[in-house]
């Protein structure tokens, strides 16, 4: 799976978890309907914006995207944690 198609799944996801509508999450219905889809790629400020609304970091809904394309969450953990600790 690609990461755009992941992170529109990992936004539809968390949307639906907290029973956010998808015209509560952008500018419009159909921008956010073409990101759940992998259609559109979301810019780091959509990101930011989509993360606050949906009530995660933006870091996590990234996380969560790479767990969705098959990463498994305790490598992904392990690796952010060990390069984070590199660049202190």
């Amino acid at each position: 799976m690609d990461l755009r198609t992941a992170v529109g799944i990992a936004i539809r996801k968390i949307r639906i978890s907290r029973a956010v509508p998808q015209e509560g999450l952008g500018p419009s219905q159909p921008y956010v309907s073409d990101v759940e889809r992998g259609m559109k790629s979301p810019s780091i400020e959509k990101i930011d914006d989509i993360a606050t609304v949906l009530g995660v970091h933006p870091v996590t809904l990234l996380a969560y995207a790479y767990v969705q394309a098959g990463v498994p969450a305790s490598d992904l953990l392990e690796r952010i944690h060990s390069e984070l600790s590199k660049l202190e």
